[in-house]
């Protein structure tokens, strides 16, 4: 969970670094907490930081898919599943089911971590990535979008995300972004920064 992606001069590696610096925060914001905790919402939003984890994971996943699949189409021609099953499957990405585990969206988060490290630094960034039509957010102005275009905008919407989980973590148990890191890479305390510990349990 690095406090700053790295520092390269390969632009393809360096997008891949802010992603995966945004997908490193909210394994952050997870670090630590119960199933229960994942799954609570202790703000005035709905979503917890397991919804968060899974809708990002799955949305970074099918961003990765397309700008695999440039310049042709995702998917691709031949796939019989329906715009009502796309919808579908978009709208299940913000459910929970018991399946939903930590462990589980952990998993799932840290496969399109791996992801990102292995496809990214590959891509030709001028690649055309077709816009889809099947969702009233896409746009209707343009054919296409750069795979560096694709990339920022992974890096807007993980950013946005990681930021949500930040604040349901705080609302939880009070734990900032500087302190998970430090946990999370078992930095020593310093007068200035403690990592972040699991409270005392409570004594009669």
């Amino acid at each position: 969970m690095p406090g700053h992606a790295p520092q390269t001069d390969d632009e393809a590696r360096l997008l891949a670094g802010f992603i995966t610096q945004q997908l490193l925060g909210l394994v952050g914001a997870a670090f630590g907490l119960s199933d229960t905790e994942l799954r609570s919402h202790p703000t005035t939003s709905t979503l917890s930081i397991a919804t968060l984890v899974k809708h990002s994971a799955r949305c970074a996943a099918g961003w990765l898919d397309r700008a695999g699949a440039a310049p042709g189409p995702w998917p691709a021609p031949g796939d019989t599943t329906t715009r009502e099953d796309r919808m579908q499957e978009h709208l299940d990405q913000f459910r929970l089911t018991d399946d939903d585990t930590r462990e589980t969206l952990l998993a799932e988060l840290e496969a399109v971590i791996d992801r990102v490290a292995h496809e990214v630094p590959a891509y030709n960034l001028d690649e055309r990535v077709p816009v889809p039509r099947d969702a009233p957010w896409w746009p209707r102005d343009i054919d296409f979008w750069s795979i560096r275009w694709v990339l920022l905008h992974m890096v807007e919407e993980l950013a946005r995300h990681a930021g949500h989980a930040d604040i349901i973590r705080e609302s939880i148990d009070g734990a900032t972004m500087f302190e998970l890191m430090a946990a999370v890479e078992a930095w020593p305390a310093t007068d200035w920064l403690k990592p972040w510990s699991p409270p005392a349990p409570a004594t009669r």
